[in-house]
């Protein structure tokens, strides 16, 4: 059987407006460009890392 891939709900609570082009993009590059979208995301390196560029612009649940 295929093992459950762990993932992780992140939500922008948080507007890009007045920050840095990179936070910017960091936030459209996990899939939430407007207030209080929510994604869930797959737990990887590369998305917690993603996350943590940005952590003053979003909430994270496990």
């Amino acid at each position: 059987m295929a093992e459950a891939k762990k993932t992780v709900t992140v939500t922008q609570i948080h507007s890009p407006i007045g920050r840095e082009e990179w936070a910017r993009a960091t936030l459209i590059g996990l899939g939430l460009n407007k207030m209080h979208r929510t994604r869930t995301l797959e737990d990887t390196p590369a998305v917690r890392g993603m996350i943590r560029r940005v952590q003053h612009l979003v909430r994270v649940e496990e």
